[in-house]
């Protein structure tokens, strides 16, 4: 049976570092092998450093995947749609690699980071790299809890997860989708405790959320918790973490599913809104800069990318 990567279903952290790669022409052999190494070498690390609970995840880009692996591609895997609508835009980047890595420990992140880009070396260029941090008991820093409706036990391997029986050969993979968040808090602070409540359709100190009828079609809630025609849930497994400095505040957004459609679903339902117009207000306060789509392959599909490549 396949084993999926640890840091997909895994509970969350208190630190992680995300990094972005393209890879460099003539370059794909090598960057097969050294990822081939890597499953090995996070867990050396999560030995070493046991008490940080240390969880990754490897990621290869939608646009690059025909090139990295030519031989077969995982059903459904296409790259990030953009979206505009008015001035929401959720714009789309090519990127080729992606490696996230979470920990109890900034100082094991940060060790683990630069053994991936010493193995990864000359192969790549690093596009951009976004530290993020846990936030009080699991909030986004606009004050509420993040990933409220994350499935929880068992289940979140089913909605993470692909199956077997679906594709064989990428069981135990997931679509990956991420985009980088900037919020605009000196903006969101001029709102009352009550207004920002309304914007998410949920209470801000106890995370309870609105009965049905009290929510506006514009909240959050509302928007993003969508059922599909036979009234399941449309679900994702989320693995965000808040990021940034005096300066510049937000989310760094992932999410992993069984599928690539879940996500697109919501984040239409997020900008274009519905029938009516109605979109997700959240998005009066923050702006997505960043957008991308990789699928994220079992332990042993990536360790088997060394012999394939020889």
């Amino acid at each position: 049976m396949a084993r999926e990567q640890f840091g997909v279903c895994a509970e969350p952290n208190l630190h992680s570092y995300y990094l972005l790669f393209n890879v460099l022409d003539n370059k794909n052999d090598y960057v097969r092998q050294t990822l081939a190494k890597l499953p090995q070498m996070f867990v050396d690390y999560q030995e070493q450093f046991s008490e940080s609970n240390l969880n990754t995840v490897i990621a290869i880009g939608a646009a690059y995947w025909d090139e990295f692996y030519p031989q077969a591609k995982p059903a459904g895997l296409r790259p990030f749609s953009a979206m505009q609508r008015d001035d929401r835009i959720a714009p789309a980047n090519n990127v080729d690699l992606y490696i996230e890595i979470r920990s109890d420990r900034a100082d094991v992140n940060h060790i683990v980071s630069t053994r991936v880009c010493e193995m990864l070396n000359s192969s790549v260029e690093l596009v951009e790299q976004v530290k993020g941090f846990r936030y009080l008991d699991g909030r986004d820093l606009t004050g509420f809890v993040d990933g409220t409706e994350n499935p929880k036990g068992p289940h979140k391997r089913e909605v993470a997860l692909v199956k077997s029986e679906e594709q064989p050969l990428f069981a135990s993979g997931s679509y990956l989708h991420i985009q980088r968040y900037r919020h605009n808090m000196e903006l969101w602070q001029t709102l009352e405790t009550k207004q920002q409540e309304d914007v998410y359709g949920r209470t801000k100190r106890d995370d309870i959320e609105y009965a049905s009828a009290d929510k506006a079609d514009t909240a959050h809630t509302k928007r993003a918790n969508l059922k599909d025609d036979q009234g399941n849930s449309l679900e994702l497994v989320r693995q965000s973490m808040p990021y940034g400095h005096m300066k510049v505040q937000g989310l760094f957004f992932v999410s992993y599913c069984n599928n690539p459609n879940n996500f697109e679903l919501i984040l239409n339902s997020m900008i274009n809104g519905d029938s009516e117009g109605n979109f997700d207000h959240i998005l009066k306060y923050t702006q997505a800069e960043t957008g991308a789509a990789f699928f994220a392959p079992s332990i042993d599909f990536i360790e088997n990318l060394a012999p394939a490549s020889e």
